[in-house]
């Protein structure tokens, strides 16, 4: 054979191996990844009740995995922040996101009662005038002063979402002296209304903190936070209630129960 031919044979080898390794290397990826949504599953539904993961062999006997798939799967929770490694102890569950469920039209502190107390830190409130998408939104007139409120939310103290609120002024100066720190805004407008709230239309997306609010939050600057934009409706149809609410992506997990209509 030509020393020109051995050499392309050589090359094309040696250019199999590195396909075959990086292959190799993207199915070990897919896998620590799969592997790690489990884990993420059962970490937030309590499923290690001693904080404890169990160790490195017994997951890969568990779910059927090698060692370094494992690692990797943890190396990603890690990052996450819902981990971490302790000398002598393995890994520990060091975080846990909270549920917020997406069927029911709750406020935050009827949602999360079980796990803690929810205060309210009111940074502004007062009539401002209302955007235009804004008073399209409630139906009142254009540059029409709505009632403006940012809080910001602590769940047992820590920080969990950033809460931008527009209301009809007309139902809003009522609020102007409740107490909305210890409160729902949902309550409340129930109980100046007189009547129930009815439905809720929401978009849910992630968005990356802008400076102020990751300040606020306590968050990383340009984190992902979720963003709930969700406008409620009284029971007779009437928007009353305008949210632009941002959460702590690491604190909180939206679920909800979807049935397929015919």
């Amino acid at each position: 054979m030509p020393s020109s031919d051995r050499v392309r044979d050589h090359a094309g080898q040696g250019a199999t191996t590195v396909a075959a390794h990086r292959a190799r290397r993207r199915l070990r990826a897919d896998q620590a990844r799969q592997l790690a949504d489990l884990l993420r599953h059962q970490l937030l539904a309590g499923g290690f009740p001693d904080g404890t993961l169990p160790h490195e062999t017994v997951l890969a006997s568990d779910y059927r995995a090698t060692r370094n798939t494992v690692r990797q799967a943890l190396d990603l929770l890690r990052a996450e922040g819902l981990v971490d490694r302790l000398p002598g102890v393995g890994t520990v569950v060091v975080a846990r996101k909270y549920p917020h469920g997406l069927d029911r039209l709750m406020g935050l502190a009827e949602t999360l009662h079980e796990h803690g107390a929810v205060t309210n830190e009111v940074r502004t409130m007062g009539p401002a005038p209302a955007p235009a998408p804004v008073a399209e939104r409630l139906r009142v007139q254009p540059g029409a002063d709505v009632l403006y409120i940012e809080r910001l939310r602590r769940l047992n103290g820590l920080p969990l979402s950033l809460d931008l609120t527009y209301i009809p002024l007309d139902i809003g100066t009522a609020l102007l002296g409740a107490d909305l720190e210890n409160n729902d805004v949902f309550r409340l407008l129930e109980t100046i209304t007189g009547r129930r709230l009815g439905h809720a239309e929401i978009t849910l997306e992630a968005v990356n903190a802008d400076a102020h609010s990751a300040a606020v939050l306590e968050a990383p600057r340009g984190a992902a936070v979720l963003m709930l934009e969700r406008l409620t409706h009284l029971a007779d149809g009437r928007p009353v209630d305008l949210e632009f609410i941002r959460f702590r992506g690491d604190r909180i997990t939206m679920s909800g129960m979807l049935h397929r209509s015919r």
